[in-house]
């Protein structure tokens, strides 16, 4: 039972450990750029040591992944929850509102994202993973217009659940590429509940319930 013990604390502290550096981590590519952190200062932010490094990373890169795949998969569950909420119809005013409320519009986050966007970039492998995650992202969106066919009907324009689906994640990429200009996260995400709100109904917030 010692051993048990002693285990489950060795755990404990190692998930808190991974837990801190990420958080460090997080805080340094944002103020400096993945291009422009050590591990050295990542270490230094978490209040740790290179061993406690490297007991929970190997590289830079896997930090930087792991902090990438956290917060990604956050956004997933957050689009996913609210997209979950409704009954067989699709209110669209509605839903949009719930989705842009609850959705993660935090700069610091964007400044890692973009960092990580140009690394997939110039790496096969580490777009393949984004591409994965934008994908999944995608699939969770197209899924609930699904549920909605012969209740609530998209715009011809977008060709049906999955064009649906690339306008909304594409309609986020533009915003958010102008919050990391403006800094206007109130504007950002008012503006973010107009335009997915445009794409999804006839432009009116009222939706269009032609069969489609």
């Amino acid at each position: 039972m010692a051993v048990e013990g002693t285990t489950g604390r060795v755990t404990r502290r190692r998930v808190r450990t991974r837990a801190n550096l990420l958080d460090a981590a997080f805080s340094v590519f944002a103020a400096k750029g993945f291009g422009h952190v050590s591990i050295e200062e990542v270490c230094e932010a978490a209040g740790y040591s290179r061993g406690a490094f490297y007991s929970n990373f190997s590289s830079l890169d896997e930090l930087f992944f792991a902090l990438y795949r956290e917060r990604a998969d956050l956004i997933a569950e957050q689009v996913s929850g609210a997209l979950a909420l409704d009954g067989p119809g699709l209110d669209v005013p509605a839903t949009v509102d719930r989705v842009t409320d609850v959705l993660l519009l935090d700069r610091d986050w964007l400044l890692v994202k973009t960092d990580f966007l140009v690394h997939a970039a110039r790496d096969p492998d580490v777009a393949h993973s984004l591409l994965e995650h934008r994908a999944r992202l995608r699939q969770a969106i197209a899924d609930r217009l699904g549920r909605a066919r012969g209740h609530t009907a998209l715009p011809a324009v977008l060709g049906g659940t999955d064009g649906a689906a690339r306008a909304v994640v594409a309609a986020y990429d533009g915003v958010t590429t102008q919050l990391l200009l403006d800094r206007d996260v109130e504007h950002a995400r008012a503006w973010l509940k107009q335009l997915l709100t445009a794409l999804l109904t006839d432009g009116s917030g009222t939706p269009d319930h032609r069969q489609y």
